[in-house]
């Protein structure tokens, strides 16, 4: 790991402490198309927008958007542009919010409502990412040009397609939804933070 000075401190030693050790080769040959896709994009210096999908965009798709954006500014990859998006829209889970400002990044309410729109801050002098829940399909996010991740089994199996993607890559992740309410909660969404986290920039270390 290294530091370029651009996150928050708090998000540089979170990163600086991922062990990409602990990520097992089958997971490895998983994150491989995410890999192969940035790489082919990076190397024809072209725009790299990818669409991290689930069912409900409250959770793991949101987490997946935030750590790749990071990830990719921590690795310096340039022309990099992170969105997420559902199969149906619900909002943005609180605790999902909770479990990013636990690793360091800047968070604020900037719409109320039954879909609050959240701006997300990795760095002093980043654009926040702009988080809320949407169709995968909304106006707000690509409409070509872009791989679709698949990061939950139920959005995969219910949209066996994506209109505009050139790529469609399949990482799930389970759903830390099964705990809410409970005493496990909090620390079941940080240990998927941490995974997605791990897996991500993983993913963007490997790009040359």
């Amino acid at each position: 790991m290294f530091k370029n000075n651009r996150l928050y401190p708090e998000i540089e030693k979170f990163a600086g402490a991922l062990n990409y050790d602990k990520i097992s080769n089958e997971r490895k040959s998983v994150l491989q198309p995410l890999i192969d896709y940035i790489e082919n994009k990076h190397f024809l210096q072209k725009e790299i927008r990818l669409n991290f999908i689930c069912t409900h965009n409250s959770r793991r798709s949101h987490i997946s958007q935030v750590w790749a954006q990071t990830a990719a500014t921590y690795y310096d990859i340039q022309n990099v542009y992170c969105y997420s998006g559902g199969t149906e829209a619900t909002a943005l889970y609180p605790m999902t919010a909770e479990s990013l400002a636990n690793s360091g990044f800047q968070i604020r309410t900037i719409a109320q409502g039954e879909n609050p729109i959240y701006a997300i801050k990795y760095g002093e002098n980043e654009h926040p990412i702009i988080g809320f829940s949407k169709k995968y399909d909304a106006s707000f996010n690509p409409s070509t040009e872009f791989a679709a991740i698949m990061t939950c089994s139920h959005a995969d199996g219910g949209c066996p397609f994506i209109a505009g993607a050139e790529k469609r890559i399949v990482i799930t992740y389970d759903d830390p939804k099964f705990f809410d309410g409970t005493p496990l909660q909090a620390a079941k969404y940080n240990e998927r933070s941490l995974q997605i986290a791990t897996e991500l920039f993983y993913v963007f270390s490997k790009i040359k």
